[in-house]
């Protein structure tokens, strides 16, 4: 799965109990941390619910440590902050993630939602177009900088297991069918041979996931099902 986010080795914390959100299940919001991301808007919506399920932000600040601590000014029982994470770390936290928020203003492709995506976690994101694209049909969109449509939305997906299960093994199937690397890599080299006026070489396309890749998705999207209820 991608990652994001280079960090120094104190700034990648493996979560434990004395987080205390490695083993609940959660809100997840994963990516560096500056206005564009509308992290505050993501807390503001947040406040308003009365939930157990917890938010969590996890990823550096790197150029905007004034808005980052901001942030962390308003944590609670109910909010936290963690740093960057990478591997196991963040794999427990996906697992845990009842659902994944990206409430962005501005995006590319975020690999941080295609992490999420390809871990079977409900997708929540604002409805840019960069958003959308990756989304559709396999996740769910609120108004961009709307905190009224994004606390509703949250309401309903935290209270409906089964719209957040259905979503989830859609996001799989969206990894599958469009995001995996080895399928990307050779459509890549096609494309270049292509530019170069090359047509007639020939690029193997494989026609499906490898076994290793599908196995990996599987096995996460089983793990999460047993706490799809929480």
């Amino acid at each position: 799965m991608c990652r994001t986010g280079p960090s120094s080795d104190s700034s990648v914390r493996r979560p434990g109990s004395q987080d205390g959100v490695s083993q609940h299940a959660t809100t997840f919001f994963f990516s560096a941390v500056f206005r564009e991301k509308n992290c505050h808007l993501l807390i503001q919506a947040y406040e308003k619910l009365q939930t157990p399920v917890k938010l969590v932000f996890a990823g550096g600040s790197s150029h905007s440590d004034a808005y980052a601590g901001e942030l962390r000014n308003r944590q609670n029982e109910n909010i936290r902050f963690l740093d960057w994470v990478s591997g196991d770390a963040l794999d427990e936290l996906l697992t845990n993630a009842m659902l994944f928020v990206l409430p962005s203003d501005i995006e590319g492709l975020s690999l941080a939602l295609l992490d999420a995506l390809g871990a079977g976690v409900c997708v929540l994101t604002s409805n840019i177009a960069e958003n959308c694209e990756v989304v559709e049909g396999a996740g769910f969109t609120f108004k961009r900088g709307d905190v009224n449509d994004l606390e509703r939305t949250l309401r309903w997906l935290i209270a409906d297991s089964s719209a957040r299960l259905m979503a989830a093994e859609k996001a799989q199937q969206r990894v599958r069918e469009n995001y995996l690397w080895p399928v990307i890599a050779k459509e890549v080299e096609r494309s270049y041979w292509r530019t170069m006026g090359r047509q007639g070489v020939s690029v193997a396309l494989p026609e499906s996931p490898s076994s290793a890749e599908v196995g990996r998705l599987d096995l996460t999207m089983r793990h999460r099902t047993k706490k799809i209820g929480m």
